[in-house]
């Protein structure tokens, strides 16, 4: 077994038996979060990053360009759920990052809660996405990046509100379109195009579209940056 650094900070991957896996150095060694194999190399440990389990592991394993989590980043996490890639960017965030998720389902948030208290740079916050003014006071400074995974029919207008709200000139923003939450009768190449001609209109800089296909069904991974002033 080979653990080596991947081209992105705090990325990992591992090849066994010429099979290649993505990871994340785990900042909670011997704690598996969702039951994911756990690597053992020197002093460290890896936890392997299931691109079937994450759309972000998805976009990587797709040929991802930018990755603005890293090392010490402030995140905002709209649609975290239980935890399973909040996890993963926790990791790499590491202790002197932060990142706050947001979910709305109080019984998914139970979970979140009880991932949160051995991983202290994971903040909670049950809220709607849909909001971000509510729970504005709950997070501390400017936030570097804003990443979506919500089952919303407005997902563009919901990333382009928390941008607004958190975040100033050169901040990322990472969408996963889910295009069946969106429109159920409409090709999904007509709803990817309106939902990323609603970015490019209110004056985001579109960086990169991946489509995550065979990984996650009906999905598309946009990548996109603040070029200007969003007041």
């Amino acid at each position: 077994m080979k653990v080596e650094p991947y081209k992105f900070s705090g990325v990992y991957s591992i090849t066994d038996r010429e099979q290649k896996s993505i990871s994340t150095k785990s900042l909670v060694p011997g704690t598996s979060v969702y039951g994911e194999k756990l690597v053992k190399e020197g002093e460290d440990e890896f936890r392997l990053w299931s691109p079937r389990r994450s759309k972000l592991s998805a976009a990587i394993k797709r040929g991802l360009r930018e990755m603005p989590i890293q090392p010490g980043s402030k995140v905002l996490y709209l649609g975290a759920a239980s935890g399973t890639t909040v996890s993963h960017c926790s990791d790499i965030v590491g202790p002197n990052g932060v990142i706050y998720a947001v979910e709305f389902s109080q019984r998914t948030v139970r979970d979140l809660v009880q991932l949160a208290a051995v991983r202290p740079n994971i903040i909670p916050i049950l809220d709607d996405a849909r909001h971000p003014t509510r729970y504005a006071p709950l997070v501390s400074g400017t936030i570097e990046v804003v990443y979506q995974d919500v089952a919303q029919p407005n997902q563009a207008s919901i990333l382009y509100e928390n941008l607004k709200t958190f975040c100033s000139f050169g901040a990322w923003g990472m969408l996963a379109i889910k295009a069946r939450s969106i429109d159920s009768t409409s090709s999904l190449e007509e709803v990817y195009s309106r939902e990323i001609a609603e970015l490019d209109n209110r004056g985001l800089e579109i960086v990169e579209n991946i489509n995550l296909e065979p990984l996650e069904k009906d999905h598309r991974f946009v990548v996109c940056r603040v070029t200007e002033d969003m007041t």
